[in-house]
């Protein structure tokens, strides 16, 4: 299925539709289900899912320089936006603008003049307007008048763990990309184009691409990850890799770094491609060596340890860990 995607008000050309509206920062599963109940919401009333999501986070606007690390490129927010069931996706630029709105011109303007929402959903806790001053009684009451309905979705999660883009931002820091992951819904990446390196890798046997993932992203701990890498113009071709997240301090590296190395494929040129690097499993922390030769033997290691992982997975697991559902995934 595709999906029309809106960067501007300007652009809408929206029929009566339902709205599940968020940031959505990753897409993890509480913001599934959010979206899931539009979707369920949409099709009792035979009309379209439109999501309504910003760009940048809200908070870079209103309290610069404390915003979150980004769990998700807009790329990847607005695809699984799309395999999450959205027919329509208007990124609203959160301008200063934007933040100045009050609660009641947000709702009159956009969702009703512009989105002609028949029925808004959002989480439970949603802001709206200048100063945060709009919540769902609010929405709710508006919405009386106006003529939509307002589904309020509260939190979910599973085994006592809240479903957050809080949550995910912890495991991937902790470098737990694993329990990341149970949290998305899918395998926690990166994504950037390869550029060039010191080409050390090479030298030492283990050609990498080092992806330049944009200074406001997420990234995991430093450390050794199994995982895979994908080209984006090519998303159904996973290559198994071994990932290397930190700063190379046996050779005093001064930048943090993501490279990957696709395991068995040494003629590969990846050079000036955009990629996304997914990550399964932190195989161990980073380390500081002697000397070259204990660091290559280590490198052995953790490309045996990372085929070890990566193998026992099918190409349909591989792909629903990517794309779609985690193949243990509950609820």
């Amino acid at each position: 299925m595709d999906v029309t995607v809106w960067t501007s008000l300007d652009e809408v050309r929206a029929e009566p539709c339902v709205v599940s509206i968020g940031t959505f920062d990753g897409v993890h599963r509480g913001h599934r289900v959010v979206v899931g109940h539009g979707r369920a919401e949409a099709d009792a009333r035979g009309v379209p899912l439109a999501v309504l999501t910003f760009d940048p986070h809200p908070v870079s606007v209103v309290r610069p320089g404390m915003e979150p690390a980004a769990i998700a490129t807009l790329r990847h927010r607005v695809e699984l936006l799309r395999q999450s069931g959205a027919d329509s996706v208007l990124v609203l630029p959160f301008t200063r603008q934007t933040a100045a709105m009050s609660a009641a011109e947000f709702v009159e303007h956009i969702l009703v003049d512009v989105m002609k929402a028949r029925a808004v959903v959002v989480g439970e806790d949603f802001r709206f307007g200048h100063r945060a001053a709009g919540d769902v009684a609010l929405l709710s009451t508006i919405g009386d008048v106006a003529g939509f309905d307002v589904v309020a979705v509260g939190p979910v999660g599973h085994d006592g763990i809240r479903w957050s883009s809080t949550e995910v931002r912890r495991r991937v820091a902790d470098g737990d990309v694993r329990g990341a992951a149970q949290v998305l819904g899918h395998l926690f990446e990166v994504e950037g184009p390869v550029v060039t390196g010191d080409k050390r890798g090479r030298e030492l046997g283990y050609p990498t691409a080092n992806v330049a993932v944009a200074p406001q992203m997420l990234v995991p701990a430093d450390g050794v990850y199994a995982g895979y890498l994908r080209r984006l113009a090519e998303p159904t071709t996973v290559l198994a890799a071994a990932v290397s997240v930190g700063t190379n301090p046996t050779f005093d590296g001064p930048d943090r770094r993501v490279e990957a190395y696709v395991l068995d494929v040494d003629d590969i040129d990846l050079y000036g491609n955009e990629v996304a690097v997914s990550f399964v499993q932190q195989l161990r922390g980073q380390q500081r060596f002697a000397d070259v030769d204990a660091l290559v033997a280590q490198m052995g290691v953790d490309v045996s340890r990372s085929r070890e992982v990566l193998d026992r997975r099918d190409a349909a697991a591989v792909s629903s860990m990517i794309n779609g559902r985690l193949p243990d995934e509950a609820g």
